[in-house]
């Protein structure tokens, strides 16, 4: 994963490892976070519960040491300060400006043996309870390893060698850390806010509040705002005094009684009670964020919204954060300071996403910057499963973590995408239009494409009915248990007009499941719109860039495995279990269509007609009883306007959506996309 000088934006669809991101860093570079056995992935869980139930030890020479492992790539230049660095430098050749130090979470073999013996001991306790009683449930080798994985496994700190020639690690060419005695805190520090924050809106819970003494403790701490702390010192000595003075009064009678108790000499048992106010704990609890709702009101934290609670917390938190990356004037900032803030947009609504991610770069621009005039860079980084933080954001930030068809996940720069793209005008378009229309594809775990705002409008109702008729079926043959709705799965709807081709770079990017649904625009000798029956070509430029030198007659012909398609070599070629499929008008009862509408008429002329009065975006409603007109006819000649066409059908529709039926095609592709 690159990460930008500012900020990286990490994005991608559920369970990706955006959360592992955060993590991996958290628990290699701050040394108070602990592994566990769950930070273990299933295949890792399972190769090792192999490895200890083998019969055969492994010999030495044959063992790999595995487990856990995160690199960090550093880059660096001259102008940088290398003093911290010099240490963990493995090349001089001023060519080799790349630091790559190695964190690993390993299981050795000296360890691996040891965790072979412990399992057979525990093994056979666990054997002698079972015939001791037969009903106990015997511990296997992972509840072993759950309990004592802390014994077996070690970390590891290594610089190794990275070859500016290959861009490879040689992993045999390392520096021991931690035989050296080298720390990487003067390197890099790391601190996260994570998604799981303590925000709350009950009464009596103060969270804004108490962040506020916390913030005052840094800020002592790194002995920031001098006038400012001295101050509050001064003034608590003088309420001190002031304080003092009350207590006499306040405490006379207890004082009193003590004294009658008395002592062997005299006063020797006379007490005072003064005030010894601590500027720090004064402000603990004592503290009290407050709402200005007007110049003569002011609310309690708790009766505003979480979103508001929460984008306030995270600007306290991320100044809290800031202060300790400041440090004390006895240590320096570390070169490297990374912030790491997990999915900001929780509890807050669109427009307030829309302003975190507009002034966080401003927020955090001025980095570590110190009185004593050191100043450090600071880089951040955000994981969000938020589209209109997407949408307003730099695409050149932004980081798409991709599943592979392994177990894999690999991380991609979306301004890559501009080496991509040959033709620049196409890949700005891109830009823009995902950015500021459809920033959601990227969360999807399918997509959509079509042509325009009738399938917009119609698209959600269509997938609901082939629900419907789904469910149906398999309740008819007793398989319930195989639906899965169309509409529960997370599918992303993009309207992309006829530039379905210039997206098809992004969908292979991408790589998710994707439907193409687009019209045949058949026409005539002279280059005319014409019914298909007329037609000797086709004037859609998608379908020509993806089925390449096809005629009229070929693309009437295709299955839908013919019109499967996958990635590869950068041509798009027919394959069965290929990721992407288009679909256009096909033959029903030997009548073909040109577009939606043509389509649709031709299968529902009875339904319109029975209504036709009704519908607002029908014009020349008699040609609906005229059998001379076909559907063809009907489609160019009686619609009056796309979308008010598309609303009259939703309008007119029964509870069931059983009063009218789906063009096949879209059918089809809705049941292609709605498998695995």
């Amino acid at each position: 994963m690159d990460l930008e000088d500012e900020l990286s934006l990490i994005i991608g669809k559920n369970n990706t490892g955006k959360t592992s991101v955060l993590w991996v860093l958290d628990k290699f570079l701050n040394e108070k976070s602990k592994f566990n056995f769950d930070d273990f992935n299933v295949e890792y869980k399972s190769a090792v519960k192999n490895l200890i139930e083998d019969a055969h030890d492994i010999p030495f020479e044959d063992y790999v040491e595995n487990g856990l492992e995160l690199k960090l790539f550093i880059q660096y230049d001259e102008s940088d300060n290398l003093s911290n660095i010099s240490r963990v430098m493995m090349d001089l050749d001023p060519n080799n400006n790349v630091i790559t130090l190695g964190f690993h979470y390993l299981l050795d073999y000296e360890n691996y043996l040891k965790a072979r013996r412990e399992y057979r001991d525990f093994n056979a306790k666990e054997q002698a309870k079972k015939i001791e009683n037969t009903l106990y449930d015997i511990k296997g080798v992972f509840d072993f390893l759950k309990r004592y994985q802390k014994d077996f496994f070690r970390i590891k700190k290594r610089s190794y060698l990275f070859e500016i020639a290959s861009q490879m690690i040689d992993p045999n060419t390392f520096l021991d850390l931690e035989s050296e005695n080298i720390t990487t805190k003067e390197i890099i520090n790391f601190k996260y806010i994570s998604a799981k924050r303590d925000v709350t809106n009950k009464e009596p819970d103060s969270t804004l509040s108490g962040q506020t003494s916390r913030i005052y403790q840094r800020t002592e701490a790194s002995d920031e705002q001098n006038d400012a702390v001295e101050k509050f010192k001064d003034k608590i000595t003088e309420t001190d005094t002031q304080l003092s003075d009350v207590y006499k009064s306040l405490f006379e009678g207890i004082i009193e009684k003590v004294k009658i108790f008395g002592g062997i000499i005299r006063n020797e048992s006379e007490i005072e009670i003064i005030s010894t106010l601590q500027h720090r704990e004064l402000l603990e609890g004592n503290t009290t964020v407050v709402y200005r709702h007007s110049s003569d009101h002011q609310l309690p934290e708790h009766y505003n919204g979480l979103g508001y609670m929460n984008l306030i917390s995270m600007i306290f938190e991320i100044e809290i954060l800031v202060q300790e990356f400041k440090r004390d004037k006895a240590l320096k900032p570390a070169d490297i300071n990374l912030l790491f803030i997990e999915e900001p947009e929780a509890h807050t609504h669109p427009q307030m996403q829309y302003v975190f991610i507009k002034n966080i770069k401003a927020l955090l621009r001025e980095g570590v910057r110190r009185d004593d005039g050191i100043n450090r860079p600071l880089q951040y980084i955000i994981t969000t499963h938020s589209s209109h933080i997407v949408a307003d954001s730099d695409f050149s930030d932004i980081k798409y973590l991709k599943k592979l068809e392994s177990s894999g996940v690999i991380s991609k720069n979306l301004k890559d995408l501009e080496q991509v793209y040959a033709d620049a005008s196409k890949y700005q378009f891109l830009k823009q239009y995902l950015t500021v229309s459809r920033a959601e594809i990227f969360f999807a775990e399918k997509a959509i494409l079509i042509e325009g705002d009738t399938e917009r409008i119609l698209l959600p109702t269509l997938m609901r009915k082939v629900d419907i008729e789904e469910k149906a079926r398999l309740a008819a043959v007793r398989q319930e248990d195989q639906f899965l709705p169309l509409l529960s799965q997370n599918i992303s709807i993009v309207e992309v007009g006829a530039y379905s081709q210039i997206f098809e770079q992004f969908i292979e990017f991408l790589g998710i499941k994707s439907l193409i649904i687009t019209d045949l625009d058949a026409v005539d000798a002279d280059g005319e719109k014409c019914p298909v029956a007329d037609g000797t070509g086709f004037s859609n430029s998608a379908l020509s860039f993806f089925f390449g030198a096809v005629d009229l007659n070929d693309l009437l012909g295709y299955t839908i495995t013919q019109r499967t398609f996958a990635k590869t070599a950068n041509a798009w070629i027919l394959q069965d279990d290929g990721k992407l499929c288009i679909v256009y008008q096909t033959a029903e009862d030997d009548y073909r269509a040109r577009s939606f509408e043509d389509a649709f008429i031709h299968l529902n002329r009875q339904f319109i007609a029975d209504a036709k009065d009704s519908f607002q975006g029908l014009k020349k409603t008699a040609y609906f009883d005229d059998a001379s007109k076909n559907a063809y006819v009907l489609a160019n000649e009686c619609i009056k306007k796309k979308t008010h066409f598309a609303l009259d059908i939703l309008y007119h529709s029964d509870a069931a959506l059983s009063n009218w039926k789906i063009p096949s095609y879209i059918k089809e592709g809705l049941l292609w996309l709605k498998t695995d």
